[in-house]
């Protein structure tokens, strides 16, 4: 990031507790039940000036709590009693921006009728027409479907004062410049614009210039340190020994989660292909699989029913998993910055991480780029041999998918009261449940999932009988 005058590092003298924020009281009420008492680096570093109404760029990993610092910033300037789109959030995937909007809601949940409204792609345009319909206070959503929205005159962005750019160097990475500009051209000039990147790229720059006013810059590069996250790099001798590497890498480790990085869709599918055929309880996630499948992947893997996801690093962006012990790099990736951004995904929380990294002859030119921006050295190991009598460990938790959703109005207890009681299973055997549009994801204890298959069959949820069935990987 170019140093300048208005470039602001965290510092000693900056705030360190939400409530000595000039924030609105019942916002400041909400962070406190909600157990938020010390501001994180990104935080205590740019709400100072989002909340003087400063543009900002900030430049921040993953897990820095850059949402929490633009969502109450957007909060704190909103007028409830003006039932007009205010501000509106853009995100690279759907998974980001689903996450993106539960956050916010839970930082606005003391506030009174303050509707926050997804907009995506992948999902079934007229209900987003009609739910537009109805108005927000709240736009969270991707480019493309933002862009196909105000083409059809359905979305009005001409009361905006807040603009957030999230994540923005991916959004530049898949192809959403010419989006971004006819979305800009649609929002007011007078506005506040609040861009956020794990990198900070050319590009991005070219893209605050044109579009932030005097802004204020803030970097921080300490979400995740050594003490947390231990790297190993590993030899292959050629492109035929990465898949049993990777297999003997994940068997000496045995990991109960991990994310395995890949660089194409291509290498996604082989990848993740080779481990199931070797045992491994692993699915794919790439931009090329459909909504309803992405969806599927992702409640699997959150659920704890697959316990290796292999995904491209756009596609992982925005996967909220609280706790995830490994990642490994199939590749390293072409650019030493996204793979510090992949490292950061384990560590989490003050958490232990562990990430591995395969190397071949011809990626020691990146292996020196990496050890240039990380300032140490990188020492190549041996792949260590697959134990003895090895089986791959099964996960925990099966998942059981219901037929019916958010659009059903299904919701959380009324799956829990259909899976217990009389010949069904103890609440404790249950997992997390994922309620999406038109169908529910629920995890139970592997042992019983017949058992909560069967319950769900004989009984009702919403006093209607839904189509369950175990989803297997």
């Amino acid at each position: 990031m170019p140093d300048d005058n208005n470039t602001r590092a965290p510092n000693t003298s900056a705030p360190r507790d939400f409530q000595s924020l000039p924030l609105q009281p019942s916002l400041l009420q909400n962070l406190q039940d909600l157990g938020f008492r010390q501001l994180t680096e990104i935080q205590a570093a740019a709400l100072p000036a989002i909340v003087e109404g400063r543009d900002v760029i900030g430049q921040a990993k993953t897990g820095s709590g850059k949402t929490v610092a633009f969502g109450l910033g957007v909060l704190h300037k909103l007028q409830p009693e003006r039932f007009r789109v205010q501000a509106l959030v853009l995100c690279p995937t759907r998974e980001l921006a689903d996450q993106v909007a539960r956050e916010l809601r839970k930082l606005a949940r003391a506030i009174h009728n303050i509707k926050i409204l997804t907009l995506c792609g992948g999902m079934p345009f007229g209900p987003q027409i009609g739910s537009l319909k109805h108005g927000a206070h709240i736009v969270v959503g991707t480019p493309g479907r933002i862009e196909d929205h105000l083409r059809k005159g359905n979305l009005n962005l001409g009361d905006v004062h807040t603009l957030v750019l999230d994540e923005a160097d991916r959004m530049l990475d898949m192809g959403f410049q010419a989006v971004l500009d006819q979305i800009l051209a649609e929002l007011p000039k007078q506005r506040q614009t609040l861009l956020f990147s794990a990198t900070y790229p050319k590009t991005i720059d070219a893209l605050a210039t044109r579009v932030l006013r005097d802004p204020v810059k803030v970097e921080v590069t300490t979400a995740h340190t050594q003490s947390t996250i231990e790297q190993k790099y590993y030899r292959v001798e050629n492109e035929e020994q990465r898949p049993t590497a990777l297999h003997q890498l994940l068997a000496s480790h045995s990991p109960s989660s991990a994310v395995v990085f890949c660089n194409t869709k291509k290498e996604t599918d082989e990848a993740a292909q080779s481990l199931k055929s070797a045992g491994f309880a692993a699915l794919a996630l790439h931009g090329d699989m459909e909504q309803k499948d992405r969806d599927r992947t992702l409640a699997l893997f959150a659920n704890g029913s697959a316990t290796i996801l292999v995904a491209t690093d756009v596609a992982a962006r925005g996967l909220d998993i609280e706790e995830l012990p490994m990642v490994v790099n199939y590749h390293l990736s072409r650019d030493p910055e996204v793979h510090v951004h992949r490292i950061g995904r384990t560590g989490r929380a003050g958490q232990k991480g562990i990430a591995l990294t395969l190397v071949s002859k011809k990626e020691i030119y990146k292996v020196e780029r990496l050890e240039e921006l990380q300032q140490q050295p990188i020492t190549l190991l041996e792949i260590p041999t697959l134990p003895k009598g090895f089986g791959p460990p099964r996960p925990l938790m099966s998942t059981l998918q219901i037929d019916g959703g958010k659009k059903q109005k299904v919701r959380a207890g009324d799956v829990v009261g259909a899976l217990t009681g009389e010949g069904g299973i103890d609440g404790n055997q249950i997992g997390k449940i994922q309620i999406f549009d038109f169908s529910t994801f629920v995890a139970v204890e592997r042992p019983v999932a017949k058992v909560a298959l069967n319950k769900l069959g004989r009984g009702k949820i919403k006093g209607r009988n839904f189509r369950a069935r175990i989803v297997s990987v």
